[in-house]
Formats: structure tokens, sequence, C-alpha cells
């Protein structure tokens, strides 16, 4: 019985961590995605909204930072971080980001609506 206990709870972290490494993954490529320093030309950002966005974009700049904000609820780094975006950039140039980089979605939608495109029950075709 204690193997089998032993076996479950190693499985589950396993899981655990690599779902974990799975929104990392997504956050990173959020990051490494855009040239930022194009963006911010094309949107004529201040000198300080630059600095804010570097900051930004450097804050979780490895898994175990990442991870000790947003362990316990890995979905709310893209609330956060396009929040903070948009807080940067202001609304109307966060708009022309959006339009530009997301096709005028909102970003969390994008990232949420494609966590799931991996699964095979989103690929089947009900069958009557």
């Amino acid at each position: 019985m204690k193997k089998i206990f032993f076996g479950a709870l190693v499985v589950g972290a396993i899981t655990f961590g690599y779902s974990q490494s799975s929104y990392y993954n997504d956050y990173r490529s959020s990051i490494s995605g855009i040239n930022w320093q194009t963006m911010a030309a094309e949107l004529l950002l201040t000198p300080y909204q630059k600095e804010q966005l570097f900051a930004l974009n450097n804050r979780s700049d490895n898994y175990d930072d990442w991870n000790r904000v947003y362990g316990n609820s890995p979905d709310r780094w893209r609330t956060d971080r396009y929040g903070e975006l948009e807080r940067i950039l202001g609304r109307e140039k966060y708009t022309k980001f959006k339009n530009r980089y997301y096709k005028g979605q909102n970003p969390v939608a994008v990232y949420n609506r494609n966590k799931n495109n991996n699964k095979p029950y989103e690929n089947k075709k009900l069958q009557l």
C-alpha cells in the first residue's frame, strides 16, 4: 500500500511540475515572441515607458522567480502581465499593440484558448 501511495504521489508531483513548466513556457514565449525594441519604436513610447516595459519583461527571468509568484495560481500570469502592459502603455497604445500582435483580440483570451489545443478530446468530432 505504501508503494502505491508513494507512486501516486511521485506521478502527481511530476504532472503538476510539467503543467507548471508549460505555463512558464507560455509566459516566456509571450516575452520572446515580440521584438520589444521595434514595438517601442512603432508606438513612440517615452523613455520612462520603455524602462517600465523592459523591467516588466525582466521581472521573472527564471522559473524559480516565476514559480514563487505564480506557483499557486499559474493562470494568473496572463491577467497580471497584460494588465500591467495596459497600465504602462495607456489604453490607446495598448489597443494598437493588441491589434498589431494579437489581431485585436485580448492576449489573455488568446493564451487561454491556445492552452487546450493539444487535448485529444478537442480534436475529435462527435459522430452520430
